[in-house]
């Protein structure tokens, strides 16, 4: 979860809301721990000067889900990166697509060509 730039750790409730209400573009979206649920983690939206709140969790067999609208299937991703892409995309269940990342301080996305997850080393010559 770290290394994703739109997580933003432990942050309160209120601190996750300012961050997006001074945003000001419906569609901001940030993740950060809950508040009330250990290991739950909750993906912030921005829509129409509401935030709404989804919980985002691991399961058992270790895919990852979100909470959506009720009578909405549940998708599992083998990564929160692949759940993010997919709400990035209309009517999956979410008030509004995400499209505007809200960034933690200090967190670049990762250079083009290196993907998440993997790391490369060059051998010396």
């Amino acid at each position: 979860m770290e290394s994703l730039p739109v997580y933003h750790g432990s942050i309160t409730r209120e601190a996750g809301e300012k961050l997006l209400l001074d945003s000001g573009l419906d569609g901001s979206y940030l993740l950060r721990d809950s508040e009330s649920i250990p290991g739950v983690y909750c993906l912030c939206v921005l829509h129409q000067g509401y935030i709404y709140t989804y919980r985002v969790s691991k399961t058992e067999a270790g895919s990852w889900s979100a909470e959506t609208a009720p009578g909405v299937h549940r998708r599992l991703f083998r990564k929160v990166h692949n759940l993010l892409t997919a709400f990035q995309k209309p009517d999956q269940g979410i008030v509004t697509p995400l499209q505007h990342p809200i960034v933690t301080e200090g967190k670049a996305k990762p250079p083009a060509g290196r993907k998440e997850g993997h790391d490369f080393y060059l051998q010396p010559s």
